[in-house]
């Protein structure tokens, strides 16, 4: 037996004492060295701060020179083995190696093999943050390479690991025997209890140098059960960014190609640029190719898109009249691309580019590396869950302190197969300046801003406004123009290339007199020039002059605001009452029919835009005449919080001719409830009693027998673990703009939160006038720390003629550090005529 010699003092001392040994003397120590007593009250003693020793070893001497780092071990007491060359550092041991700590009950040195091995309670902690945990650690005293028997790991970017045994060699390789690996933290009522997710293998290795995780034989196991089998898998670590490598793959259906699974390969091919390959193979239409390269420079970033598949059933596409829809080819695909890129702190410029080989591509094949990739578990939006067209454009946009300037090109790419492409105009520039002056002009603010749009459409847009018209296809024959009448017809977009300048500058200035009264006067001018050259289509010469026609006109504008707020304060909040007229003084709108109506078809009058000077969406239209609008506001504020607000108010054309009364190539104004002198009344009423719940709701009514003409009801909720609205609409027919008969739906959202990590919600939309839900959505939702869980039912009811009723049930599953998948299973089939 080797003789132990213990460095413990004969004088008594406190059980609390530390002796503290620098490892860069146990060489010393090992060649016969002497260690000289602690004094009693001292807590630690570190070697440079004692006495120096008679002569250093040449062990000590070389890793001075060699500028190795200092390594402090703190025990209760340290043994000495000379026999064997051996240092045993015993209770509470502590060992400090750069920025490495390991602990344990007991830990031995060998200075013949320079390893350490630690017993009992052993935590390694690293320089990254990483902690193993084991009953035996060996390791070599730089820590490079050893074993650990019972290990558990947990790493600072919360990812955990086990093994019954764990070997590490040249300091960056580590091979875990019998491993459990998971990113879920431990259940805190019950830390045995199995994580939502882990994976078990029979060997887990970890290149640190290559930083990828490599499984063999492993299963998933979910609540604690075996639920997928991989006799080999690999991921980057979680440290790790970008690796080149197989993402989780996805499995769909639709009727469209049948089953589908969907395998993408990443490729980190630099640090600032990067692609995508993920093949769909179909079980119907054959494999669907897409890709996606991506490129970060300093100042932006871009990136290309493609698809394509060569299908081998295209007489899916046949309807059962015979007809066919636009997927009816053999090759189909698309290419897309984006870019973005700062020139300034200011200034920005970039495009969206979209080329497609038939109108339907994207609706049918969904590609995910597509930006118009539909997402099931989006909320519900549109009709169709999809966007109405492709955007292709190009533009330059920058923003200063008081000013805002746009310009961009644009074309459209209709997606419904209502749509004619050559109906849909092409956008050559549209220009959108504003700027405001940073000083007081005549006392008040000072602005302009500028319009420039032109643009090209290569067959007029005709609308059906009437039953027999929709019925007998009025407005598409070219045989009998006279038949297209304003009567009959809008025409919606003109052929041919119209181009228009738009400039405005406004005044205004806000006055409080001693009485609380608050005046505001205002005054602008307006000038638009004009320039169309319009094809002599059938019918187009019942609307607007064909030819080419150059025009000017010009609205000069003023008029005063008054507003005087009564306040009234109450022991349980405040009152307001405040009476707002407004008086607008200008000539009539000129040209009305000689002008385009390209940007200012939408038009609806309520509480929002009853104080607007100018009612008109946009710049084609500009409104003229006199006119008054005028109404009461009352604001009630309740100290616990909560409010109510309410307005009444009405629009009066004072003199001169009214411009909605006049609808000019698309009936705009026209059933608005702003063409008649006296206007529709409109009004608001909003309660929100505290932050739970919330009631809004708008009115529009006649101004002769004040009926309904439009009615919104929207009521929210928000409880601690609920929430839900509901939207209820009422809309009045509107024969002029073509709409017939009066419209009425309701539109449902709710969420419950289950716990802390599921929630359940779901969506409706339904028509009453159809009686029918045109969509609904249902879904199930489950978030924590280390996974997402989602599952949704999504129908949609569209009109366009592609799919008459989609079904699309997605599962999704994301785990953290691993990646996610989904499974997208859709039905649908090809409408008839």
């Amino acid at each position: 037996m080797a003789r132990l010699i213990s460095t413990r003092p004969s004088a008594p001392r406190p059980r609390s004492r530390v002796v503290a040994v620098a490892a860069a003397v146990l060489g010393l120590l090992a060649c016969g060295a002497m260690l000289a007593p602690a004094p009693a009250p001292a807590q630690e003693l570190r070697f440079p701060q004692r006495p120096p020793p008679p002569k250093k070893s040449k062990i000590a001497l070389e890793r001075e020179k060699s500028g190795q780092k200092q390594m402090l071990v703190q025990a209760k007491e340290i043994n000495y083995d000379y026999a064997n060359n051996r240092v045993a550092a015993v209770g509470n041991v502590q060992i400090y190696y750069g920025d490495s700590t390991l602990e344990a009950d007991r830990v031995v040195y060998d200075q013949k093999t320079k390893r350490l091995h630690a017993e009992g309670n052993v935590r390694l902690t690293e320089q990254d943050g990483k902690v193993t945990y084991g009953e035996v650690i060996d390791l070599s005293d730089d820590y490079r390479d050893g074993f650990v028997d019972s290990l558990r790991l947990d790493a600072p970017d919360q990812t955990r690991m086990a093994a019954t045994r764990a070997e590490r060699s040249s300091g960056n390789y580590t091979v875990f025997h019998n491993g459990v690996y998971t990113a879920c933290a431990p259940c805190k009522d019950d830390p045995k209890k199995p994580p939502l997710w882990q994976v078990k293998a029979a060997r887990i290795i970890h290149d640190q140098g290559e930083k990828m995780i490599y499984f063999e034989d492993a299963r998933f196991e979910f609540f604690g059960q075996p639920l997928l089998y991989m006799p080999y898998f690999s991921t980057a670590d979680p440290t790790v960014k970008r690796k080149t490598g197989f993402l989780m793959p996805s499995i769909s259906t639709s009727s469209v190609y049948g089953g589908a699974m969907e395998v993408p390969y990443y490729w980190a091919l630099a640090p600032d640029y990067d692609a995508t390959f993920a093949p769909m193979i179909t079980t119907k239409q054959g494999p669907l190719l897409q890709g996606e390269f991506r490129q970060r420079l300093i100042n932006g970033s871009y990136s290309i898109r493609g698809a394509g598949i060569y299908q081998l059933d295209k007489d899916y596409f046949i309807r059962s009249d015979g007809t066919t829809t636009p997927g009816y080819r053999d090759w189909r695909g698309s290419l897309e691309s984006t870019g973005l890129f700062a020139l300034n702190n200011n200034w920005v410029w970039g495009w969206d580019a979209a080329l497609l080989s038939d109108r339907t591509f994207l609706q049918d094949y969904n590609p995910r590396l597509s930006r118009y990739y539909a997402n099931a578990t989006e909320p519900i939006l549109n009709a169709t869950g999809l966007n109405d067209a492709a955007v292709s454009q190009l533009f330059l946009s920058g923003k200063g302190n008081r000013s805002y300037f746009d310009v961009r090109t644009i074309y459209y790419l209709g997606f419904s197969e209502a749509d004619t492409q050559t109906q849909i105009p092409v956008i050559h520039p549209v220009l959108d300046y504003n700027y405001v002056f940073d000083r007081p002009i005549l006392g008040g603010e000072l602005g302009y801003k500028i319009n420039f749009t032109s643009l090209t459409r290569s067959e007029a847009d005709f609308d059906p406004i009437t039953q027999s018209a929709l019925n007998n296809g009025t407005c598409t024959q070219t045989a009998n123009p006279a038949i297209k009448t304003t009567a009959s017809c809008l025409l919606r977009g003109i052929p041919g290339t119209y181009s228009r300048f738009s400039a405005e500058s406004e005044w205004r200035r806000s006055i409080t007199d001693q009485f609380g009264q608050v005046f505001t006067p205002f005054a602008s001018v307006r000038v638009d020039a004009g320039a169309m050259q319009i094809s002599n289509e059938p019918g187009v010469s019942n609307f607007i002059a064909p030819g080419d026609t150059n025009l000017v006109r010009a609205m000069p504008t003023i008029g005063l605001e008054y507003r005087y707020p009564f306040i009234n304060v109450q022991s349980w909040g405040t009152q307001t009452v405040e009476p707002i007229a407004q008086v607008i003084v200008r000539p009539n709108e000129q040209q009305i029919g000689r002008w385009p109506t390209e940007d200012a078809q939408s038009l609806v009058f309520d509480d929002s835009n009853l104080f607007r000077v100018d009612k008109y969406s946009g710049w084609d239209r500009v409104e003229g005449g006199g006119r008054a609008n005028y109404g009461m506001q009352y604001t009630a504020q309740f100290n616990q919080g909560g409010f109510v607000n309410a307005l009444f108010g009405q629009s009066y054309n004072m003199f001169g001719q009214n411009s909605f009364a006049l609808g000019g190539t698309t009936n705009t104004g026209l059933n608005s409830g702003l063409d008649t002198t006296n206007s529709d009344y409109v009004a608001r009423l909003s309660y929100q009693p505290n932050s739970i719940y919330m009631f809004t709701s708008r009115f529009r009514f006649d101004n002769d027998t004040f009926t309904p003409q439009r009615i919104e009801l929207e009521a929210r909720a928000n409880f601690d673990r609920w929430s839900g609205s509901v939207l209820y609409g009422d809309y009045a027919a509107q024969p002029a703009l073509g709409i017939l008969d009066r419209q009425q739906g309701v539109l449902g959202t709710g969420q419950v939160k289950l716990d802390a990590n599921w929630v359940l919600l779901g969506a409706a939309r339904y028509d009453i006038n159809a009686g029918k839900f045109d969509q609904t959505r249902l879904g199930l939702g489950y978030v924590d720390d280390c996974v997402i869980l989602g599952l949704n039912y999504v129908t949609n009811y569209t009109y366009s003629g592609n799919v008459q009723a989609n079904h699309t049930v997605m599962l999704t599953l994301n785990l953290r550090t691993l990646g996610g998948t989904s499974v997208n299973q859709g039905v649908g089939r090809p409408a008839s005529n």
